[in-house]
């Protein structure tokens, strides 16, 4: 290897070097062109100014309004979860799963998921959303049982 081989890849940029002289490309105005307000020092516009005319974001109309009070709180559980709280006296409802602080208490709505883990004892599940999955799964393990 000799010194004159080597070749080194920067990824600093050169810095345009502004008023030296007409060769350059950048000389006399130093790309500011000539006149008006962009060609002065200390110029500066706002964001969204268009020179006096009418802003497009005041132009346009407002529309919509989304309450946070009324957003939709969801949650989703997996079924293999619910298999480590479950007490076979309870059914398990919305109510059930706020007090063993699964979900928080915003919450409104839940469906139950399908894991990949095997249940082992049959849920009593009321006023939750289950997928199919959950149901075929619960029904087997029923079914096991009373054979």
């Amino acid at each position: 290897m000799k010194i004159n081989k080597i070749s080194l890849k920067t990824k600093k940029k050169k810095k345009k070097r502004l008023g030296r002289g007409i060769g350059s490309g950048f000389g006399k105005t130093c790309g500011r062109g000539h006149k008006g307000q962009k060609s002065r020092s200390g110029f500066s516009i706002k964001r969204g100014f268009e020179g006096g005319q009418m802003p497009l974001y005041r132009r346009l109309p407002k529309f919509g309004f989304n309450s946070r009070k009324s957003k939709v709180r969801f949650k989703e559980i997996q079924l293999f979860s619910l298999q480590k709280i479950f007490d076979s006296s309870k059914k398990i409802n919305l109510n059930f799963l706020k007090e063993k602080k699964i979900i928080s208490k915003n919450i409104k709505f839940v469906k139950i998921i399908l894991s990949k883990k095997i249940l082992k004892n049959p849920l009593k599940i009321e006023g939750l959303k289950i997928t199919k999955g959950v149901n075929l799964a619960i029904k087997k393990l029923s079914e096991n049982l009373e054979k």
